[in-house]
C-alpha cells in the first residue's frame, strides 16, 4: 500500500474516532476513488503515490466546482460543505505553484521553444509540451494554458 494511501486510511480511522462527520466522509469518498482507480482497467493494480495524487488532486476539484455551482444556486449551506471538503482534500497534495513562479517556469519554456523555432501562437503545443512534466501536480492544467496563451500573445 502506498504510503499517502496509508495516511488516509489512518486519517479515515482518527476522524471515525472523533466522530468528525466531514472529515470521515470526504475521506471514505476519497478512497473509494482511489480504489475505483485501482480496479479500472483490464487488470486492478495498486496505484503509485502520484496516481493517488491525481485522484485526490481529481476530487478536490470536483468539491471547488460543485461548491461554486452551489453558490451560484444560492445553496450557501451545501457551497460551504463542498469547499470545507476541497479544503481538507488539498491538505493531501503538494503546494500548488503561485503565479509568479508559474509565470516564471513558463517564460523559461517560451525562450526554449522559440529558440527551437517556434513562436507566437502556433508554439502553444511546443511549450505545454516543455512546461507539463515541470509543473504536473504542482498547478492546474487550465491555469497552466491560460499562462501560456497570455504570455505567446503579449
Amino acid at each position: 500500500m502506498t504510503t499517502l494511501k496509508s495516511k488516509l486510511k489512518e486519517d479515515l480511522t482518527t476522524a471515525m474516532k472523533a466522530r468528525d462527520e466531514l472529515t470521515s466522509s470526504t475521506l471514505r469518498l476519497t478512497l473509494t476513488a482511489i480504489t475505483k482507480e485501482e480496479v479500472s482497467g483490464k487488470t486492478s493494480r495498486e496505484l503509485s503515490d502520484d496516481e493517488v495524487q491525481k485522484v485526490i488532486a481529481k476530487e478536490a476539484k470536483k468539491r471547488r466546482e460543485a461548491a461554486e455551482a452551489f453558490a451560484q444556486g444560492g445553496r450557501t449551506e451545501q457551497a460551504e460543505r463542498e469547499k470545507a471538503e476541497g479544503e481538507l482534500l488539498d491538505a493531501y497534495l503538494p503546494k500548488q505553484l503561485s503565479d509568479d513562479e508559474l509565470n516564471a517556469i513558463v517564460a523559461q519554456a517560451v525562450e526554449e521553444a522559440k529558440a527551437s523555432g517556434a513562436e507566437g501562437p502556433r508554439a502553444m503545443g511546443a511549450v505545454m509540451k516543455i512546461v507539463s512534466p515541470k509543473v504536473a501536480g504542482l498547478a492546474e492544467g487550465g491555469r497552466v494554458a491560460a499562462t501560456v496563451k497570455k504570455l505567446l500573445a503579449g
